[in-house]
């Protein structure tokens, strides 16, 4: 009953602020703006997916960051009641995770079904970006979470390495993949390179979608490796699978580094 307590009041801060309806009009913008210039169906989907892999990724592992450091005083506050550190966590946790899913989907799916996508792709397509979008939501607020616990003394750094994971993940990943493949082009690496696809959170979002829509031409080295190991059908399930692996590790390590956490 506490945790619903606080994820109602963190619910209510949030949804006053307006950077988070902020948050959900660029998303709506870019969405509209897909859809209108570049048409309906698979490729204006394929267009929003790849806003949605570059940037909610790095609004939730910041934001999920900074969240802890912002509400310090309310934190210290709150442990000074009779309430489980657990229970706290969960009510900080989903407090963010709720209002920034909810901006999201609001963000991208009012110009989906406005623009009739549901209707054009069918709804399976559409549902899945923007389930995809709520996992990594979960995802990389787990994550900011966990780095900001761990370097929760010094916020430059925790923010900093929130940026560099986001970063790298990203961005840098897919070219140090495209430079081990160049090297060691001539030996045996799909094993190794399958390894890397599920390393990466992204990458698997990004193969999640590539085999739904059977766009073989654009998944890439780590995505067509993925497609020959697993198949399109047994590759989404596997992926997905993974995916809520990635959720479960940062949860789990921020649990601990909260309840250990001297505040």
């Amino acid at each position: 009953m506490k945790t619903l307590t606080i994820l109602k009041y963190q619910w209510k801060d949030l949804i006053r602020a307006k950077w988070l309806i902020g948050y959900a009009l660029v998303y709506f913008l870019i969405a509209d703006a897909l859809i209108r210039f570049g048409g309906t169906g698979p490729k204006a989907l394929l267009s929003i997916s790849n806003v949605m892999l570059l940037f909610v990724p790095l609004v939730s592992m910041v934001y999920g960051a900074l969240h802890l450091y912002q509400s310090r005083e309310f934190t210290e506050l709150l442990l000074s009641q009779p309430i489980k550190r657990s229970n706290l966590f969960w009510g900080l946790y989903g407090g963010i995770v709720g209002p920034l899913s909810t901006a999201y989907l609001i963000g991208v799916g009012i110009p989906l079904l406005i623009n009739g996508q549901f209707q054009d792709v069918g709804s399976l397509e559409a549902f899945l970006i923007l389930g995809l979008g709520v996992i990594l939501t979960i995802l990389f607020t787990a994550l900011g979470f966990a780095l900001g616990l761990k370097f929760f003394e010094d916020r430059l750094k925790g923010l900093g390495f929130a940026l560099i994971s986001w970063f790298f993940l990203a961005i840098l990943f897919d070219g140090l993949v495209l430079l081990f493949v160049v090297m060691l082009g001539d030996y045996p690496i799909e094993k190794p390179m399958l390894f890397l696809a599920l390393s990466n959170p992204i990458d698997l979002a990004r193969i999640i979608i590539l085999l739904k829509f059977d766009v073989s031409a654009l998944m890439g080295y780590t995505g067509s490796i993925f497609n020959r190991f697993f198949g399109s059908s047994f590759g989404i399930i596997a992926a997905t699978s993974f995916l809520i692996l990635w959720i479960i590790a940062p949860l789990w390590r921020g649990v601990k580094l909260f309840s250990r956490k001297d505040f």
